[in-house]
């Protein structure tokens, strides 16, 4: 089964849940957990699984040969992302705007582009008995987060649980972490800002027609109007965990997953059989 863990925002506490649930799993079951999380990869910061293999992960770009270049133009006004510009009658390429679509190669009439690899990122790939790990790690100032994620999904494919750790918000690398899983369960505080953005995780989970479940996390008192919302959207709240200063504390001497299954196992165990229900 694959679960996506998500978040409207960041800091509510999903990589801790993601985490710490994978763990859980992996007493029993093969699991896998694979943070797609790519801009801030640190799911391994808390399972802390030695890295047995990594890779690059390439796109494609444009290369010109000026050589065979005319200056038409047609390039230019094929990219929609601008990364192709003409500067007195010879294309200039701009990579980090490219999107590899490989449009400009296919409307060059004089064969003067070729595609050439450029590395967006790395993967990286570990096992610990029953746990398995893979999470992308994207190059400094890179905007191509998809690719990597396409090849993070790609591992452990076998596992019994396969749990993303998906990207906090809603857009492009979120949807693409979301998709693809068999559930979402989204990791929501209890405030106003953290309602609003859960509500568009949420709406991403519902437009792409995937069940949807809620950890209420960091809980200091009844938002209503959170509460109200899942009561009329019908969605399960799978556990609801107090705001504890020692998450936090057990984060900062990387002890966090000890501590959440020490404190809060009953939270974990109902998230569990939730799971395991949806399978049966």
């Amino acid at each position: 089964m694959k679960i996506a863990i998500a978040s409207g925002k960041g800091g509510t506490g999903k990589t801790t849940i993601s985490t710490t649930l994978a763990y859980y799993f992996a007493q029993q079951f093969p699991t896998a957990l694979l943070d797609c999380d790519v801009e801030e990869p640190d799911a391994n910061i808390f399972l802390n699984i030695p890295v047995s293999r990594t890779f690059d992960v390439d796109v494609l770009i444009p290369q010109v040969d000026m050589d065979l270049c005319t200056g038409c133009g047609r390039c230019e006004k094929m990219c929609q992302y601008n990364a192709i510009v003409l500067i007195k009658g010879k294309p200039l390429v701009l990579p980090e705007l490219c999107h590899s679509c490989g449009g400009c190669y296919l409307v060059c009439p004089e064969k003067a582009i070729k595609e050439v690899k450029r590395s967006v990122g790395t993967v990286e790939v570990g096992v610990n008995g029953n746990l398995h790990y893979a999470g992308g790690i994207l190059n400094i100032g890179e905007h191509m987060a998809i690719p990597l994620i396409d090849e993070v999904k790609k591992e452990h494919y076998n596992a019994t649980f396969r749990i993303v750790d998906a990207p906090p918000g809603s857009s492009c690398p979120v949807v693409h972490s979301m998709q693809g899983n068999d559930l979402i369960i989204i990791v929501v505080e209890p405030t106003p800002f953290g309602f609003h953005d859960a509500v568009l995780a949420y709406d991403v989970a519902k437009t792409l027609n995937i069940p949807c479940a809620v950890v209420i996390n960091n809980l200091v008192e009844e938002y209503k109007p959170l509460f109200s919302f899942l009561e009329k959207e019908n969605i399960p709240v799978l556990a609801v965990i107090p705001h504890d200063v020692d998450v936090a504390r057990s984060c900062a001497q990387g002890n966090c997953i000890e501590y959440m299954l020490t404190k809060y196992q009953d939270k974990f165990e109902a998230i569990m059989r939730y799971i395991k229900e949806k399978v049966q």
